[in-house]
């Protein structure tokens, strides 16, 4: 049985993403935590930071906390702000960049397990 959770701000360590300079990454809920399912990550892409094409084994259901930036999926390209929602399919190509003055930070929910990525640039 699943026991409830919850986790307070300051204990969410941030890691640098080694797939581009500028993006770091906070796990929140994951299976580490006991959760069955799935696993939320925050994410926060800095000002002038760009992360370069790539793919996912798994989807990705994104929430735009802050900021404005540019997400690329496929073949098309977004302008997002707060309070935009995307779905990223698993093997989906996609990118982000950053173009403004303030971090974007968004939330990530993804299936438990292996998310590899693989870079295409």
């Amino acid at each position: 049985m699943t026991e409830p959770l919850v986790r307070r701000s300051d204990e969410i360590e941030y890691e640098s993403v080694d797939a581009a300079d500028g993006l770091e990454k906070g796990v929140l809920v994951s299976d580490d935590h006991g959760a069955p399912h799935f696993a939320i990550r925050r994410f926060v892409l800095e000002p002038g930071a760009e992360v370069p094409k790539h793919t996912n084994d798994v989807e990705h259901e994104q929430y735009v906390l802050d900021g404005e930036y540019t997400v690329g999926i496929g073949d098309e390209e977004y302008a997002v702000e707060p309070g935009d929602s995307l779905l990223i399919p698993a093997g989906t190509v996609h990118w982000y960049r950053n173009e403004g003055d303030e971090p974007g930070a968004f939330l990530c929910a993804v299936p438990n397990g292996n998310d590899e990525i693989e870079l295409l640039e």
